[in-house]
């Protein structure tokens, strides 16, 4: 039988994952899944870092949302309301131009490592 529902409070989320510049807190782990929420300080810049074979789907409660990734100039942003997919093993750093913190729920597909912590990707080739 499996557990029974519940419901995780806030005040029961724990620290997951670190990476510089960014609060993680795990909320649950299922057999293929992690879910929590994230939350990042105005002007504040996460370190670089991927996800190994883990899919991953943010969802942005509030705030600004800016992600660089390894292969692109540029960035994109999400706000409220707005899901972003991260693919499986795609190098990103997370940012928050905005004026308030930033404040993202996530779940995670796959039993990989959480989290992986890298040096910055090299700049995107011209050709």
């Amino acid at each position: 039988m499996s557990e029974p529902l519940r419901v995780v409070r806030s005040t029961d989320l724990q620290p997951a994952d670190p990476t510089p510049g960014m609060h993680r807190t795990l909320a649950f782990l299922a057999p293929g899944l992690w879910a929590g929420r994230l939350e990042t300080d105005p002007g504040t810049t996460s370190g670089w870092h991927h996800h190994d074979v883990n899919e991953s789907s943010l969802y942005v409660v509030s705030g600004l949302l800016r992600l660089e990734f390894e292969g692109r100039e540029g960035y994109v942003e999400a706000g409220p309301g707005d899901f972003v997919h991260v693919p499986a093993h795609t190098v990103h750093r997370e940012s928050n131009p905005g004026q308030e913190p930033s404040v993202v729920v996530i779940a995670r597909a796959g039993d990989g490592i959480p989290t992986v912590n890298v040096d910055a990707p090299p700049p995107p080739h011209h050709g």
